[in-house]
């Protein structure tokens, strides 16, 4: 078994790129901002309480996404790997993460980290937002939110895993074929 997460700022293409590769190399692919969204279209108790906290581009408290988290993986037993998009966002959350995956004798193979520019984070966005209407993506300043929360406490999870020398940056400026590319050359290194 095979676990990678991907990793990068709101509209450096984690979904698309996660659908890809899931396709390709067989993975579950876990997206902790899927499952909190499905909560909250099915008007769940989990849904109603994370609503207000994601339409300010604020995250989710650990301890909500860790135990959605560890349903999906038992769920998902006889996998050949997961994919995990937009998970951990903190340290505590990849420490949670190592430690269940430890249990399972399935450790992470490598952060998978998508390096895209400021400006085309933005463009991504808004341009995301005419095709889906997720309200969160049509606001710049919820934007610009997102993306500084992202740098000041998701971007440790990177140096957290660097540390461990489980991390692999990747270009994500370009078309979406060219960055698949450069993903699944890193893949292929752990499979």
């Amino acid at each position: 078994m095979a676990n990678f997460l991907i990793f990068g700022p709101p509209g450096s293409g984690k979904g698309t790129q996660s659908e890809l590769l899931s396709e390709k190399y067989n993975l579950v692919h876990l997206s902790t901002g899927d499952m909190l969204r499905e909560e909250i279209a099915s008007v769940t108790s989990l849904g109603q309480r994370v609503e207000s906290i994601m339409s300010k581009g604020e995250l989710v408290p650990d301890e909500v996404v860790i135990e959605m988290i560890g349903s999906r993986i038992e769920a998902n037993t006889g996998a050949s790997g997961f994919l995990f998009d937009g998970f951990p966002r903190t340290v505590e959350q990849a420490i949670a993460l190592d430690e269940m995956l430890a249990q399972k004798s399935t450790p992470v193979a490598t952060m998978l980290v998508l390096e895209v520019e400021h400006d085309e984070l933005v463009k991504r966005l808004l341009k995301r937002a005419e095709v889906s209407g997720r309200t969160d993506d049509m606001d710049t300043d919820i934007i610009k939110n997102r993306i500084a929360v992202y740098s000041e406490k998701t971007a440790p999870v990177a140096s957290y895993y660097n540390n461990k020398g489980t991390f692999d940056s990747v270009p994500g400026m370009g078309d979406i074929s060219d960055i698949f590319a450069r993903l699944c050359k890193v893949v292929d290194k752990y499979i």
